[in-house]
Formats: C-alpha cells, structure tokens, sequence
C-alpha cells in the first residue's frame, strides 16, 4: 500500500470513527422525565385566576396568567410591604423551569426535580441565578408548590443566605376568581 492510500485509509478510518463516535452527541436520545414536567406544568395552568393569601403581615395577591400562546406561566405577586415580584414558568423541552424576578435584585431560575400527580406537589430547587454577586448571597432557592384543589393553592419559598436555608415563606391562597 502506498502512501497516498494509507493517508486515504486513514482519513476514512477517521471519518468513520466520527461520525459513529459522536451519534450519540449529535443526536442524543430524549432521557426520560423524572419530574413530569409536561404533566406538572399542565397542572399549574389551571391557577389561570386571581388568588389571595392571610399573612402575618396582612393580604398577600398572586395573579397567574398565561402568556405567549399558552407557552408560559405568568405569576405576579404582591406582599404587604415589598414590591411586586414575578415568577415565570415554562417548559425547556423535557424540564420545567421558573425564573423569579425577586425583589432581592436577582433573579433565580430552578427546576422542578420532582411532581406528584396523586397529591399535586411540584419541587423546584436552585439551577443558577442572574444579578447574583455570588453564591453566598441572599435568593430564593427553593419552592414547593402544592395544588389542593381547584380552589387552594400552599406555595413555600426558601431564602437562602450565607450559603444555607435562612428563612421559609409559607403562602396558603385561597381563588378569588
């Protein structure tokens, strides 16, 4: 065999090991959907409404509307004392997520890493965050949220600071339309 057909051998050896090599990165397989994410976003599109909460520091509001042809989740939030916040949710192919516009000036996005379809409970942990000076500092991590119903809605969000739980800002909302 001459040089010029070990070279043409070689690139084809070479050729063939790319493209089968990397199948499965180029085209990867969908993995599977441990938090439901489909069916858990479903849920939350019925909080399509205006809803109410008693706090210890007086009424708090959530409105949830639907936006950009159903795609998203719009939840604008009002708490005695504190300007409004917003929190987004939407799917990103087979994971739902959230962006909260807090009004600690950052922004948290998390993930639902679990759903319950018998007691309607989604889990949303941490991913990453914009507008955060580091870890340390103080955003929301965590929520959980807990459908009761088509009328009762328990939304508990976690601020962390210093790098652990802080506090737990438990919300029972009632539908008021």
């Amino acid at each position: 065999m001459n040089r010029n057909q070990r070279i043409s051998l070689m690139a084809l050896t070479l050729a063939i090991a790319v493209c089968f090599g990397f199948a499965g990165t180029a085209f990867p397989q969908t993995p599977k959907d441990p938090a439901n994410a489909t069916q858990a976003f479903d849920k939350l599109k019925m909080l399509a409404g205006r809803w109410e909460a008693t706090t210890d520091k007086g009424k708090a509001s959530a409105a949830f509307q639907l936006v950009s042809g159903g795609t998203a989740l719009l939840e604008r939030m009002n708490m005695p004392g504190e300007q409004e916040m917003i929190t987004v949710y939407y799917l990103d192919g087979n994971r739902l997520l959230l962006t909260h516009y807090c009004e600690a000036g950052n922004q948290p996005r998390m993930q639902a890493t679990s759903f319950d379809p018998k007691t309607d409970e989604i889990d949303f942990h941490f991913l990453d965050a914009t507008n955060l000076p580091s870890p340390d500092a103080g955003h929301m991590h965590r929520v959980v949220i807990k459908l009761h119903g088509p009328s009762e809605l328990a939304e508990d969000w976690t601020f962390n600071r210093g790098g652990k739980p802080g506090f737990t800002v438990p919300l029972l909302y009632h539908r008021v339309d």
